[in-house]
């Protein structure tokens, strides 16, 4: 199927899908000269646009400035699949491993989290796509069937509303042959498009009196009397206050690098499908799908009816290295084209209009973690591991009650006050992270089975995923 795969992806040009658009604005001036603000966001994604916007509804006389060393929601923000979960912890099965008494307790906050997002969207008439249609995850081996059963059951217990579906009903929303059943999260996940959200949270931040600069990045931080000092290329911020939301780039807190580690992800999108090739493949209530695998897929439905296919590979270049030419893999989009006609063997003849990767900021419990630094005055939220569209929202608000030192019931969880295990440092941060992606690839070849390291990896509750 290569062959065919190649002549799929001839024509696609290599830039995100959604950040290739006319309406993509325009970039505001970089920062020139000093500066002073009551807050100073350091990153224009998703955590430090929620940040900045909840800032200034809260008190809308603080002075709020934002500084992006790109444009806003270029990176992460702009690259991934829409997905807006409303887990905090990279599923709820994760959760529950993780922090099993307060599972209940972070169900819930995600759940309110996600509605938030909805009324922030219809408040401020955000052209994002917004819709709340759930997620599929599928079972496309039959071993994956009974993990499928036990998160139907844990979302049962829960409360949380969702439909196991057999190998019929599965196919009768979305048909593939590939399909042995599947578990239907109704509420828990809304779909969207990403860089349009981003684009219009920066538009509300803006008209909230948020000062923005793009092309500026921070290079430096340090103790300024009773406040930060921010330096740029060509000036510098004094704040009373700063959150940091760089996410997957080299943080400015040195302590950061222990936990998180950047991780290539890619993803294609076809051209739009004609209404038989539609017809073909069902699909109407547009929910997000991802398979059970350990490498495991993630497709959706776009408002102009294309297929986003990513996932599969998460890539790890030794000492963290991050550079543009990474973010083309040939091998990973001809692999994706492939395991993308096996899914939907009815769209053969199908194209992709283009092929992009992007970095994730990933860490060993998979969500997010929080912190301070500098007394109190520097806040963090990181590690959210490829479901940050939802849980940066709630990230940023941890963030702001850390700085007011607010003792929430958010700021009381065992997610906020823990840290994850620590990566360890280069050389063996690189053997173990791929002795990791080779582990998994076997017990996916292996009806699931783990292995000893895997195994070890799971008892201490750690992990390395996309």
């Amino acid at each position: 199927m290569t062959a065919a795969a190649r002549r799929a992806l001839a024509d696609a040009v290599h830039r995100p899908y959604w950040l290739d658009r006319p309406e993509r604005p325009d970039p505001l001036p970089p920062l020139a000269g000093a500066d002073s603000a009551d807050l100073a966001v350091v990153g224009g994604g998703y955590s430090g646009l929620w940040t900045a916007l909840l800032a200034k509804q809260a008190d809308p006389g603080r002075d709020v400035v934002l500084l992006e060393a790109g444009t806003c929601g270029w990176a992460a923000s702009g690259r991934n699949g829409g997905f807006c979960a409303a887990s905090l912890t990279h599923g709820t099965a994760n959760g529950a491993a993780l922090f099993p008494d307060e599972i209940g307790t972070l169900e819930r906050l995600g759940r309110a989290n996600l509605d938030a997002i909805e009324a922030t969207v219809d408040r401020y008439g955000i052209d994002c796509d917004f819709r709340r249609t759930g997620e599929l995850t599928v079972a496309v081996e039959p071993y994956q069937l009974a993990g499928i059963a036990d998160d139907a059951a844990l979302a049962a217990r829960l409360g949380q509303p969702g439909l196991l579906l057999d190998r019929d009903a599965l196919r009768a929303e979305v048909d593939s042959p590939t399909y042995l059943g599947g578990f239907w999260d109704t509420d828990g996940v809304a779909m969207l498009d990403p860089a349009r959200l981003a684009w219009g949270l920066r538009r509300v931040c803006l008209d909230l009196g948020v000062r923005i600069h793009e092309h500026t990045r921070v290079t430096g931080l340090h103790r300024d009397r009773a406040a930060l000092s921010l330096r740029t290329p060509h000036g510098r911020v004094r704040a009373d206050r700063v959150a940091l939301a760089t996410n997957a780039f080299p943080p400015l807190l040195r302590r950061l690098r222990h936990y998180l580690v950047p991780v290539y992800d890619y993803a294609l999108m076809t051209e739009p499908l004609t209404p038989a090739q539609l017809a073909a493949v069902g699909w109407h209530n547009r929910q997000g799908i991802s398979d059970a695998a350990n490498q495991f897929h993630y497709y959706r439905r776009t408002a102009d009816d294309r297929i986003l296919f990513g996932g599969y590979d998460a890539v790890y270049h030794a000492g963290s290295r991050m550079t543009p030419a990474l973010e083309r893999r040939t091998s990973t989009f001809v692999r994706l084209a492939d395991h993308f006609r096996a899914t939907f063997p009815q769209l053969d003849g199908l194209r992709f209009s283009h092929t992009w990767g992007g970095v994730i900021d990933t860490c060993t419990r998979f969500c997010a973690f929080h912190g301070t630094a500098y007394g109190g005055r520097l806040a963090y939220a990181a590690g959210f591991t490829g479901l940050g569209v939802g849980a940066t929202r709630f990230g940023a608000q941890v963030m702001l009650d850390l700085l007011a030192g607010a003792d929430t019931e958010a700021t009381r969880l065992a997610l906020v006050r823990d840290r994850p295990v620590p990566f360890p440092p280069e050389p063996l941060r690189s053997a173990v992270i791929n002795l990791t992606r080779r582990s998994m690839a076997r017990a996916d070849a292996n009806e699931g089975r783990r292995d000893l390291w895997l195994r070890t990896l799971d008892r201490l509750g750690l992990g390395f995923d996309s």
